[in-house]
């Protein structure tokens, strides 16, 4: 199908080239607006690299094209531990993702940067009569870099189908600590695992094309139960950590990783879970969490990050303003 605008809003840009059944069968039939109308296709484009010298030398945006509904604020230097790295808010001008929405960022970031991305608020997947919605997100990481890839947790509301998908390049010399995180609900409202179908696609690999961890998630409620007891289950919240680096051992980072969540768990009220693995080639390690308490998957992922971000950055982790 074309679409008029330039590349950028052709379908072969922002199309995942495939959707998992789970959240195909639903077709593109158009309840309101179709795939393709004025709003329903975000684009953003952010490129990273170190500008000036020595002790002036920081990492800044010299690439930026968005397209709304999504953008993003000025990038912030706040961490006066690192002043040299920007922290950016992604934003979605329509507050949240409807049926047969379309989104896409690409992030790169050069040589020797370093970068904190996450979003303004949770992602909200609205309720959907009809079609389903996609994400692709992808990172492009050089060598030295170091990343923080935090976005705020999805939550998918009743009757949404969505799928998103990241895909990350990552240099073997740099650094990504990138996290997921997915609500079963509107839980305020008594909404738990009401949703169509929720799938998710977190891909690593090397420039040369080599895979380096791949993560998939199907999610297809029943009697208000998803996955099985290492996925959601019948939890309200279920919270991801990947953690790659060369900077310390995969075993170093495993433990901190455990260290900071069983420190948390202590506090819980017994039904959350988590586990701590390092990845394959011993490239780093990973968390996953799943509990009922949204405030204690909030605390235990600030714990982990921190951790983490003090472990390979020799400082301590400023509080994300939000």
């Amino acid at each position: 199908m074309e679409f008029p605008g330039g590349p950028r809003l052709q379908a072969a840009h922002f199309e995942p080239s495939r959707v998992p059944v789970e959240v195909a069968r639903y077709g593109t039939r158009a309840h309101s607006l179709p795939v393709g109308a004025p709003g329903k296709v975000g684009i953003l484009e952010l490129d990273f690299a170190v500008r000036g010298t020595d002790s002036a030398a920081r990492t800044e945006v010299v690439h930026h094209y968005q397209k709304s509904p999504l953008q993003i604020m000025r990038p912030l230097y706040y961490d006066e531990y690192r002043p040299d790295m920007p922290y950016v808010y992604v934003m979605t001008a329509g507050g949240g993702i409807l049926h047969n929405d379309r989104q896409r960022m690409d992030l790169a970031f050069g040589p020797g940067t370093s970068a904190h991305v996450t979003t303004q608020a949770h992602t909200k997947v609205y309720r959907m009569e009809s079609g389903y919605a996609t994400s692709l997100v992808n990172l492009a990481i050089a060598d030295g870099a170091y990343v923080e890839y935090l976005p705020d947790p999805v939550i998918p509301y009743i009757d949404a189908r969505f799928y998103q998908r990241t895909a990350v390049t990552l240099d073997p010399g740099a650094t990504l600590v990138a996290g997921e995180t997915v609500y079963a609900g509107r839980l305020s409202r008594g909404e738990r695992h009401a949703y169509s179908a929720y799938a998710g696609d977190f891909e690593v690999r090397r420039p040369d094309g080599s895979v380096v961890a791949v993560d998939r998630m199907r999610l297809v409620p029943r009697e208000g139960r998803a996955g099985g007891p290492a996925v959601m289950h019948g939890r309200d919240v279920m919270s991801s950590l990947y953690v790659f680096s060369p900077l310390v051992g995969a075993a170093e980072i495993a433990d901190a990783l455990h260290r900071a969540a069983s420190d948390v768990i202590t506090g819980g009220n017994g039904a959350e879970r988590f586990g701590v693995s390092i990845l394959p080639g011993d490239v780093g390690a990973w968390l996953r969490f799943v509990g009922d308490d949204t405030v204690l998957s909030a605390a235990l992922h600030r714990a982990a990050t921190s951790a983490v971000h003090e472990l390979l950055t020799g400082r301590p982790a400023p509080v994300i303003r939000k």
